[in-house]
């Protein structure tokens, strides 16, 4: 394998993306003030380092004008053609409700509007209950827009695979799905990824690192992180899915494997967490959360292209893993934490 099908995937045949994708969920709230041009600046650190690949939403605050910003940034300074070289994989996440026709293209153009495109890459759709079924309704005109090349290709987020099933029933034309997917959370293996196997869905996953706390900076900590050090939502969220797991005790046994792996690799525990999921056949990406202007991670992510797992290395993760709760039996199917 060559190091450019290392780094990136073939999502469709018109859509190619960075196997480690830049996340913006940060830039909507709960993780620290974010300053608009130090921000901008990072982007421009990412996109030269390669990582050219987004996930955004139009609820993740000034996410998609912070593409529209960066969009012009390029062209003033790479020339017009350079902002072709970003996949800005958007979500739309409507509040449930009767959706017409009218709503969808409304809120599309409001995405064109705000990150300066005329067509999307990839629209992930998002819907928080189940019980309303409009959500068909919106996958439809979704797919009309579609088919109009308004959008390119359509993905969902947080979908489960009996609701997946449905779509797939009524002949949707389905891409990818975005989970969370992690050592920590294997829900995604008992039923979603021999789904999307069979049906050439590929997963978009976050969650992967657990917002941080799969790193060194939390290996050897005896006494879990306070709920002061657990500063920002990622943290606190991961660490709720880490106590589902098993505890900070094994969890502690989890990261000194973890870091065993890493230092034969010559690499840091989060490449090793990162590596696991992207050697599932079923995940075309792994999310990791760009804390604009604040902190990057640039130079650790190219690290994870450096090296392969083997059998032992995975052997060893199973054999902790093992001993911890089923978190599919505890929460559910994908996520079902969020309904």
């Amino acid at each position: 394998m060559n190091d450019m099908s290392k780094k990136c995937y073939r999502l469709a045949s018109d859509l190619i993306i960075s196997r480690i994708i830049n996340g913006m969920w940060q830039v909507a709230g709960g993780h620290g003030y974010i300053d608009h041009e130090l921000a901008i600046a990072d982007m421009m650190k990412y996109h030269d380092a390669g990582f050219t690949t987004w996930d955004l939403a139009d609820i993740y605050g000034p996410a998609e004008e912070f593409i529209g910003q960066f969009r012009r940034r390029l062209s003033e300074l790479k020339g017009n053609e350079e902002p072709d070289r970003i996949q800005a994989l958007t979500k739309w996440v409507p509040q449930p409700g009767r959706i017409t026709r009218s709503i969808v293209k409304e809120n599309i153009q409001r995405s064109f509007r705000r990150m300066g495109v005329s067509s999307l890459d990839l629209l992930q759709f998002h819907w928080w209950d189940y019980n309303n079924p409009y959500y068909m309704d919106a996958l439809k005109y979704l797919s009309d827009l579609r088919d109009e090349g308004i959008i390119k290709h359509i993905g969902i987020t947080n979908f489960d695979t009996e609701r997946m099933q449905i779509m797939v029933d009524s002949d949707l034309q389905i891409v990818s799905n975005q989970v969370q997917y992690s050592i920590i959370d294997r829900r995604p293996e008992v039923k979603m990824i021999p789904f999307c196997m069979k049906h050439n869905i590929r997963l978009l996953s976050y969650g992967s690192l657990c917002g941080g706390l799969v790193s060194e900076r939390y290996l050897g900590r005896v006494q879990e992180p306070s709920a002061a050090e657990l500063n920002t939502l990622s943290l606190r969220k991961y660490k709720q899915m880490i106590d589902a797991w098993g505890g900070w005790n094994l969890f502690q046994n989890l990261l000194s494997t973890l870091k065993e792996i890493a230092q034969r690799h010559n690499v840091s525990i989060a490449n090793i967490a990162a590596s696991y999921i992207l050697a599932n056949s079923a995940v075309a990406g792994v999310i990791i959360g760009a804390r604009l202007g604040i902190s990057d991670h640039i130079n650790s992510n190219a690290q994870i292209f450096s090296f392969s797992l083997d059998k032992s290395d995975c052997d060893a993760i199973d054999a902790v893993c093992t001993k911890s709760n089923n978190l599919y039996q505890i929460i559910g199917d994908c996520g079902d934490e969020y309904r």
